[in-house]
């Protein structure tokens, strides 16, 4: 229930001791402001490193590398060369993974649109990678299954690319020349790292016919829908297993094939990002409970500042939940308007670095979410409670004869 008596006590106690209440305050507003600015810096670092995670995160990259265990026969330092024959096999007895696709690095010394050349990356797919690569069509089409079993001289060509060889000039449709074999351009895909947009992607079955040793693949990926770490990786061990029987590479061998678990190195990022925001949110949290003792300390003061008129109330009748609940309601209120302005001047503190500094690789949206105000919330109030109780409770068992003898 609302008391005007109490609140214009408390409002008068601050007036008597505005220095005081000011020093007190600032220690709450300087604990809540460091909790906010360190948790939102962490989410910030957080959003950047996560967001180049650009590629689909259930995609799993393999392929053949060099042995380095003889095996069967066979000596070390032996080439693992993978073939069409290897990804049909994957699509034979791997059901459950899917946009299975080889990927091929082509050797294009230059490529040119008319008079502008350029030295661009060409890779050799089949469609499932461009799910796996999760690009993002700008214009046209992507490759489709048409073009692969017909073996079309057609090429998706980065954005970069397109400025560097189209200017203001529509692409699709145009021809560039690779390695002096002309591609028609049927599309234009962006992705968030520039590097990568300065690439074209063509059919791996013209490829095989065109540039590379026939039914080479380089590497392949797939998708594995659904499934957690712990199932991928069972997974690509079977697929080892598989491969290491035709190809005759020993298990044990690390180096003879190499694997990307793309939700794995998301996953265990996140890891690494929560726990760093564990150790901002403890070390913002004993910064809190710095200024709360310096509240305690304050409102002690009080206490003992005040025993004679404590002493009074008491032989007037009062209660000691009363004398319990003028003191909390004090430090609370303190602490509660010190800790909405140390909230506040956080939230605007990074909402202006967002606003200033330009989103980086590894730094983007610094800010605190609906969570985050709701605990810096709680907090305060807590914060204020326990800062207000042990006073309050030293209070309530002043005896009135001892109280009004204090001097």
């Amino acid at each position: 229930m609302f008391n005007l008596d109490q609140w214009q006590e408390i409002f008068s106690t601050i007036r008597k001791n505005k220095l005081r209440t000011l020093l007190t305050a600032f220690s709450v507003v300087w604990g809540i402001f460091m909790l906010v600015l360190l948790q939102g810096a962490g989410n910030g670092l957080a959003e950047g490193v996560l967001y180049n995670f650009s590629d689909a995160r259930n995609a799993v990259w393999m392929g053949g590398g060099t042995t380095s265990m003889a095996h069967e026969g066979y000596n070390a330092g032996r080439r693992i060369e993978l073939t069409n024959e290897d990804l049909d096999l994957l699509d034979k007895h791997f059901p459950e993974i899917e946009n299975i696709s080889a990927r091929h690095y082509i050797n294009a010394n230059v490529i040119s649109y008319k008079n502008n050349y350029g030295d661009f990356g060409v890779f050799a797919i089949h469609t499932g990678h461009q799910v796996a690569e999760a690009l993002e069509l700008v214009e046209g089409r992507l490759l489709n299954e048409y073009d692969i079993q017909h073996y079309r001289k057609v090429a998706v060509i980065g954005t970069s690319m397109r400025e560097q060889l189209f200017k203001e000039e529509n692409p699709i449709g145009k021809y560039i020349k690779i390695n002096n074999i002309s591609f028609k351009i049927v599309g234009v895909f962006g992705d968030i790292h520039e590097g990568e947009t300065s690439r074209a992607y063509i059919p791996i079955s013209m490829a095989q016919k065109t540039f590379i040793a026939k039914n080479s693949i380089g590497f392949f990926t797939f998708t594995a829908g659904n499934a957690n770490v712990e199932e991928i990786n069972a997974t690509v061990e079977k697929i080892r297993r598989m491969y290491a029987g035709k190809h005759h590479f020993s298990l044990d061998d690390q180096r003879a094939m190499w694997s990307h678990n793309a939700l794995e190195n998301f996953q265990q990022m996140q890891m690494v990002f929560k726990a760093i925001n564990l150790f901002v949110l403890i070390i913002g949290i004993f910064t809190v409970i710095a200024g709360v003792v310096g509240v305690s300390n304050i409102m002690l003061i009080v206490v003992k500042e005040r025993t004679k008129e404590i002493g009074v109330r008491k032989a007037l009748g009062a209660r000691p939940r009363s004398i319990i609940f003028l003191i909390l309601q004090e430090s609370v209120f303190i602490t509660g308007i010190a800790g909405y302005i140390g909230l506040f001047l956080g939230v605007i503190l990074l909402e202006s670095i967002n606003k200033v500094m330009p989103a980086t690789e590894f730094f983007r949206n610094p800010g605190v979410n609906l969570k985050m105000a709701v605990f810096a919330t709680l907090l305060i109030i807590i914060a204020g409670a326990l800062a207000g109780f042990f006073p309050a409770r030293k209070a309530a068992h002043i005896k009135p004869v001892v109280a009004l003898r204090d001097e």
